[in-house]
């Protein structure tokens, strides 16, 4: 017989230990518990708050544009990395909303169980005395009152539950009558209202995000805007938004005023405007000033800045007159000298003639000052108000470029046509309000006067209440977790030889140094309440 020493041996052969049972099921678990923690929840949350940093330092593709083009043009290495990781719209990019959904997530599986937890300890009643009060932190020594214990225990209840204390009475086969009482249950309810509050918060912002559109628009006295994406000069929809659900109503701008004091410091802004809902004519007047917007149905008007459009009058060479307000952009937001172009691309061109020739398009580039100074350079206005307008002019003549049907800016000259010789400089001039410009091709340019813009931002946020709410409940709740604190008050009123001997004892859940003037306090009125000796509170 053949074999190995273990073939013969009468052991039993080892047991292989069974194998794991729901590995995945444990590792998710441990996954969730850690996910839900107040620890992760936290972390979220100042990730969150590190991730909206980039959106507040860069230009955002959403808002702005120009500006993220201009940067990328300026940051041609890191620039592109950027905008592959979603840094030009942070607040869409997919890194953002992760951590947007773990930390909603991670909120509700903090909240929801705690909820729980504290609706539980709500209906519970407090638990009995302890055998000895004198281990406590904050007891009483035992006082004798000629009171029976359930007449004692009533005027206990009575003082207790004036002081807004939980009470739960029980009592022994041996005639002993216990109190237990609680209080300070609003710490943790603010503390849930915080947490929930926070979650609305994110609730809420989501649904702007989501539902919420913005747009910009910069309207000239006398013209007419309507609510459509057409309209706008910016826009932003959200993500469940379309054009088409955007409420129908026209506003027209009939005057701006403004007013500053002597220091050149605006003291009010007011937008005259007329408005209609739907497809009715805007005829409804009202001011819009500012943080006083115009609230219509599904939208509000904000008014945003203001400025200057001087209105140039060009007459070229075949007597053809061109005319229009041209916005300029403030450049000096303190004195509101204004940069700005102005394009007559169809000058120039001979009637009847079929051909058009883009090498004698009149462009004019320049520089507006509501109070120009009276000596030295007038590129520069010295007061924000129109006290002494003036304009300064350079004119260009040949290819605007706006015939090559890439989109331009109308507040500035395409610097790429200048620089490559299609746009030709021609000349340039200090013009005050009525005065006439005669250019070397004999047209000649007026400058007429001018006439008011102003800034207007339409939006509506649907989660703008719920962020309100919502942060003020996380006031509320932050408040009320920090200052109610939680204890504890047992009073036994047992039957003695000389009477009824009464004994009390407290314990402090949170912040015990502050609860040992309220317990000398609250051991003074039992006292006399049940017309005991005097009693002293003690520590142990």
């Amino acid at each position: 017989m053949t074999g190995t020493v273990s073939d013969l041996s009468t052991q039993p052969a080892p047991v292989a230990p069974p194998p794991a049972r729901g590995g995945l099921v444990v590792v998710l678990r441990r996954g969730w518990r850690q996910l839900t923690s107040m620890r992760t929840a936290l972390l979220l949350l100042f990730l969150l708050a590190v991730a909206a940093v980039p959106g507040s330092l860069l230009p955002q593709r959403p808002l702005n544009p120009p500006k993220v083009q201009e940067y990328l043009d300026a940051h041609t290495t890191v620039g592109p990395v950027l905008d592959r990781l979603g840094f030009f719209d942070v607040f869409a990019s997919p890194w953002f909303a992760a951590i947007y959904l773990l930390l909603a997530v991670s909120l509700v599986g903090c909240i929801v169980p705690r909820l729980r937890l504290h609706a539980r300890a709500m209906t519970t009643p407090p638990p009995a005395a302890p055998k000895r009060f004198d281990r406590l932190p904050q007891y009483a020594e035992p006082a004798v009152i000629a009171a029976d214990p359930v007449a004692g225990a009533a005027a206990v209840r009575a003082v207790l539950r004036r002081k807004r204390w939980r009470t739960t009475v029980r009592t022994a086969e041996d005639g002993t009558v216990e109190i237990s009482a609680e209080k300070g249950y609003l710490r943790e309810t603010g503390n849930l209202v915080f947490h929930t509050a926070i979650l609305a918060l994110l609730a809420g912002a989501a649904a702007g995000v989501l539902w919420g559109w913005q747009g910009n628009v910069l309207l000239t006295e006398g013209n007419t805007f309507c609510n459509t994406t057409q309209g706008y000069d910016q826009y932003d929809l959200g993500q469940q938004v379309d054009g088409s659900d955007l409420p129908p109503f026209c506003l027209s701008l009939d005057r701006f005023r403004a007013t500053y004091l002597d220091s050149g410091q605006p003291s009010s802004y007011a937008a005259s405007v007329r408005y209609g809902a739907g497809d009715a004519d805007p005829r409804r007047p009202v001011d819009i000033r500012v943080n006083e917007p115009l609230r219509l149905s599904g939208a509000r008007v904000y008014l945003l800045d203001h400025g200057y459009a001087p209105i140039l009058k060009y007459t070229d060479r075949y007597g053809q007159v061109f005319s229009s307000p041209n916005p300029f952009l403030p450049s000096d937001l303190v004195t509101l000298t204004s940069d700005g172009a102005a394009v007559f691309a169809d000058a120039n061109q001979k009637p009847g003639e079929r051909a058009r020739t883009r090498n004698v398009e009149v462009a004019f580039e320049g520089v507006y000052t509501p109070t120009a100074p009276e000596s030295g350079p007038r590129v520069r206005s010295v007061f924000p108000a129109e006290r002494s307008p003036g304009i300064t002019l350079a004119a260009y003549r040949g290819d605007t470029g706006l015939g090559s049907g890439i989109p331009r800016s109308v507040y500035s000259l395409d610097q790429n046509q200048v620089q490559k010789g299609a746009l030709k400089l021609v000349g340039s001039k200090f013009l005050r309000p009525g005065q006439t410009w005669k250019l070397d091709d004999g047209s000649t340019l007026e400058f007429v006067g001018t006439k008011q813009w102003a800034g207007l931002r339409v939006d509506e946020d649907p989660g703008q209440k719920v962020v309100l709410v919502a942060s003020v409940l996380m006031v509320i709740g932050l408040i009320g977790s920090l200052t109610v604190r939680r204890r504890r008050l047992w009073v036994r009123l047992a039957p003695g030889a000389g009477g009824t001997v009464v004994g009390v004892g407290g314990l402090a859940r949170t912040d015990a140094d502050s609860y040992d003037e309220e317990f000398r306090r609250t051991v003074a009125d039992l006292g006399r309440a049940t017309a005991a000796q005097p009693v002293s509170a003690v520590e142990d």
